[in-house]
């Protein structure tokens, strides 16, 4: 039986949050083959299954989305990556028991292979940096629009600096209404 496909996990300040990795062959001199799931690994790093993938598009660079969780009692894990252009990705902890309730992760996602999870209890968000980025979900659990639930994405509490500042290109109406930090009522 073959071995399951190395991916490597980094943990990232936030506990629970890392990046995927996956480890990367190179099959000829402009070609390079990888697997991109393998349910072994993931179960060997304790990721959940994926049940739900999908994928977003924005035309314009600076498009702000979030910062987003589905609430219990479909909670769900999401495996964030690019599959054009890149993103300033945002992940706040909203767990109230946490103590790094309300501090938040950012990193750069560019086009590729690398991924970050966001497990249950984050909200997530992003501002594209490129015209035309294209965004790629993997979820443990299908969306539920009624259980969407979000925090105000430019909240001051929250610190988090946005390469649009206060300015962003696109901003969709359900994430102009999220509540702040302050009065959020998270499950988590």
């Amino acid at each position: 039986m073959n071995e399951p496909a190395a991916i490597r996990a980094t943990p990232l300040p936030l506990e629970g949050l890392c990046l995927l990795e996956p480890a990367v062959t190179e099959s000829a001199p402009h070609a390079r083959f990888s697997y991109f799931h393998d349910e072994r690994a993931f179960d060997a790093l304790g990721l959940p299954r994926i049940v739900q993938q999908h994928a977003s598009r924005y035309a314009p660079r600076h498009t702000v989305r979030g910062l987003h969780f589905q609430t219990v009692p479909h909670a769900q894990t999401k495996i964030v990556g690019v599959a054009h252009g890149r993103i300033h990705d945002v992940v706040v902890d909203v767990r109230r028991a946490s103590p790094t309730f309300g501090r938040h992760v950012a990193v750069e996602l560019v086009a590729g292979w690398r991924r970050l999870v966001v497990p249950p209890g984050f909200a997530h968000g992003f501002c594209t940096l490129e015209p035309d980025t294209e965004v790629v979900f993997a979820l443990s659990d299908f969306n539920t629009t009624d259980l969407l639930r979000g925090l105000q994405w430019n909240d001051p509490e929250l610190g988090i600096e946005w390469p649009c500042a206060d300015a962003p290109a696109l901003l969709f109406d359900i994430d102009r209404g999220w509540p702040a930090l302050r009065v959020l009522d998270a499950p988590f």
